[in-house]
């Protein structure tokens, strides 16, 4: 798989036109024989299942070819997981209406609908309870190495959150009593508590698969400027270890892309003087790459940026002016090479990132912060999305209980 290998964006409009068609050919059966065709209205439903889920891996595929540091790649992933899961419920429902068609019909498939949330939590709870047990393991490593901030325990926060809703779940899912009234407003809580435990979990999978397909991915050996985003120096002005690994990282694809192709790249090394820093990082970064044999004319700096946003706007306006057609990379940690790619397409710049490895322990959480930092910069597209969920969850619900 190639990065950057399609100018068109990948569009979901086939699943659109296949969703009205399917709404479409159920309504007609229903209206014409509703206990007749009850298998073939099932049947449809199973196959559209299984067409959306081919659809959404298609579109993530396509998606990685045209930009991989995409908000749709997070969306993807995690919502072809989940019509997976329906499939499956739902092929199961057919196979049994198809063997025992008198006890397995029309309100049997509505019930597995509506309760396609809570069959997701059911069987995402082991991998919830691991994830969770390994992240909260990490975080307390990384508390016995860094500072206690709020920060470093953003890991366990959200670790004792995901086990939190799975308890909470099955504690007030059991059984329930009382009018049709009562009983409907239950279950209408419990799916819409699912649907939002369903949303953030697939985002979460979906941010996962995303990160580290970014990760490993190599960019190819073509590059004319690699740009190195900054972070903290020491007090003394060299690097600390993050930011050498950064350099690092460059340095070892430039000497590859050397071997490969005779090309070398120039370093474009991105970021201003913080408060209490004797230098910028830029220069502090430049002076790293020189005394591992860069030449200095190799070396742009970039030392206004104050963030990854003004990295790569600024780094954009220097590569542009020497080059508006030059092919870029860019060097970071690894946890945060999504992002990055994120905001360099906000700037307009066409970049691949290569991810520099950092303690095994730090990353988790450091994950877990950018997966938060991804959820508060789209809120708005996620507000659409999981307000259509619930808008569905309750329709289903006054359905079926009518």
């Amino acid at each position: 798989m190639k990065f950057d290998t399609l100018d068109k964006k990948p569009k979901l409009y086939n699943l659109l036109i296949i969703t009205v068609i399917t709404a479409a050919a159920v309504g007609i059966m229903a209206a014409i024989a509703l206990e007749k065709l009850t298998i073939p209205i099932i049947a449809v439903v199973t196959a559209y299942l299984a067409a959306a889920v081919a659809l959404l891996i298609r579109a993530f595929i396509r998606q990685l070819r045209y930009n991989p540091y995409s908000y749709n790649t997070i969306y993807y992933v995690g919502f072809a997981l989940f019509a997976a899961s329906v499939f499956v419920t739902h092929f199961v429902l057919l196979i049994h209406a198809i063997a025992d068609p008198a006890h397995y019909g029309l309100e049997q498939m509505l019930h597995v609908l509506l309760d396609s949330a809570k069959t997701y939590m059911v069987y995402s709870a082991p991998f919830i309870l691991i994830f969770s047990a390994a992240l909260f393991i990490s975080n307390i490593s990384l508390l016995r190495h860094e500072r206690k901030r709020f920060v470093n325990v953003l890991g366990m926060i959200l670790a004792f959150l995901l086990v939190a809703g799975e308890a909470v779940f099955f504690m007030v899912d059991f059984y329930v009593s009382g009018s049709q009234f009562e009983v409907m407003m239950h279950d209408l809580a419990v799916n819409l508590f699912a649907a939002i435990y369903l949303y953030v979990e697939c985002m979460l999978i979906g941010a996962i698969t995303a990160n580290v397909i970014a990760v490993r991915y190599e960019p190819e050996k073509n590059k004319d400027f690699i740009i190195i985003l900054g972070c903290g120096i020491r007090a003394d002005g060299t690097p600390t270890p993050l930011l050498k690994g950064r350099c690092d990282r460059a340095l070892r694809f430039a000497e590859k892309q050397k071997e490969a192709a005779g090309k070398e790249p120039v370093f474009v090394t991105s970021g201003g003087q913080g408060p209490g820093e004797v230098i910028s990082e830029s220069l502090c970064m430049k002076r790293y790459l020189m005394e591992r044999g860069v030449p200095e004319e190799r070396i742009i700096e970039e030392d206004k940026s104050t963030d990854t946003l003004e990295n790569m706007r600024f780094s954009k306006e220097k590569i542009w002016a020497v080059d508006p057609n030059a092919k870029v990379a860019y060097s970071t940690t690894n946890y945060h090479v999504f992002r990055s790619g994120i905001f360099a397409r906000r700037v307009k710049m066409r970049a691949v990132g290569m991810g520099a490895r950092t303690k095994w322990y730090f990353w988790p959480n450091a994950a877990v912060r950018e997966f938060v930092g991804l959820l508060s910069a789209h809120r708005v597209k996620q507000a659409a999305v999981l307000g259509a969920m619930i808008v569905i969850y309750v329709v289903m619900t006054l359905v079926y209980y009518r």
